[in-house]
């Protein structure tokens, strides 16, 4: 028994070794979205300068939709086929227009720091959100260290706030729900199609939404400001955020798995306090770093916590040396009786 566990357990080995080689391409792509998506704050910032909110959503939707079309026809890809369509109208909804609509509208009062920190919460949003619809909940273990990050991120919304929350912090919470059913949604449809095509039928169902949007926008809204940090805002969250960061990011979760790439997703709101300034100049607040580590902590503490428990379920146990197959008694095999012992029925030998 021992044996075919041990052999057993260098096959598991074995197979880990060459799933680990081949998804080393797929972190390096996951961590190009992470880099990418980490950028988008400080983006939006500068193309507020030069756009209003509801324009600058709208022209980066449909410039990233023309990016996302010249792909699509460039592979020659399937439309796809009318059971999807509503996962790619939740994709559409949360990832499309739902949180960057939320999060510019925020950014007019939040700063890029305070905002980082909020959206931190994102992959764990995200996880619950999931095992909502699926109806597989995660571990007990997981639970304290959720609980101790959405108090950290409580705690420094309300004191940042003045004791309550503020117009842009209800926004962001907003954006974190209808971001985290996206990326669920997009993560059930990515096991059915590729997952760049998920974000990129979800622009190209929004194309006559944001297109009639960005012209009424640019009329009503105040006039363009034109302004090099403005356009490379606008095209940064336009190709970067919302097409190649997706494109990369859905594509390094088909190859290495959503819990690894998840995982890399806990540099993101460090990556944006970095980029808040080096690239905006502005002044942390000495609670923003400290909340977003702490978010950071807790986190990874429910990655561990979800992988232990799969770990636990997946393993086998390995059975003691000498232990009897289950199913079968103790060892039944005769044992040798000492000289002189008189057959089994027979009366003992009584002559004195």
């Amino acid at each position: 028994m021992r044996r075919d566990n041990s052999a057993i357990s260098e096959s598991t080995v074995a197979v880990d070794a060459r799933t680990t080689a081949r998804s080393r391409p797929g972190l390096l792509l996951a961590a190009l979205g992470v880099l990418c998506f980490s950028l988008t704050f400080p983006s939006t910032v500068w193309g507020l300068q030069s756009f209003g909110p509801w324009s600058l959503v709208c022209l980066r939707c449909v410039l990233a939709t023309a990016v996302a079309g010249a792909f699509l026809r460039a592979v020659r890809a399937e439309v796809p086929v009318r059971a999807h369509w509503a996962g790619i109208a939740v994709v559409a909804g949360g990832g499309v227009l739902g949180f960057p609509l939320l999060t510019t509208l925020a950014l007019q009062t939040s700063t890029t720091a305070h905002s980082a920190v909020v959206v931190g919460l994102l992959p764990l949003t995200t996880a619950l959100v999931a095992a909502a619809l699926s109806g597989v909940w995660p571990p007990r273990a997981f639970w304290p260290a959720a609980g101790a990050g959405a108090a950290i991120v409580l705690a420094f919304t309300l004191g940042q706030g003045g004791g309550g929350l503020t117009r842009g912090d209800v926004l962001l919470f907003a954006a974190l729900l209808v971001c985290a059913a996206s990326y669920a949604e997009g993560g059930r449809l990515a096991a059915v199609m590729p997952g760049w095509q998920v974000s990129a039928w979800a622009l190209v169902a929004c194309l006559p939404l944001t297109a009639a949007g960005a012209v009424v926008a640019l009329c009503l809204e105040h006039p363009v400001r034109w302004s090099g940090q403005g356009i490379a805002g606008l095209v940064w969250v336009s190709v970067g955020s919302t097409f190649v960061g997706l494109f990369v990011w859905y594509r390094g979760m088909a190859e290495t798995g959503v819990a690894r790439a998840s995982q890399l997703q806990l540099a993101q709101p460090l990556l944006t306090l970095v980029w808040s300034v080096t690239l905006l100049g502005e002044a942390l607040p000495a609670a923003a770093p400290l909340a977003a580590a702490g978010v950071v902590l807790c986190i990874a503490g429910t990655q561990w916590a979800t992988r232990a428990s799969r770990t636990a379920r997946s393993c086998p146990r390995e059975e003691p040396a000498n232990t009897p197959p289950r199913g079968t008694s103790a060892d039944t095999t005769p044992r040798e009786k000492p000289a002189g012992t008189p057959p089994h029925g027979t009366p003992a030998d009584t002559t004195f």
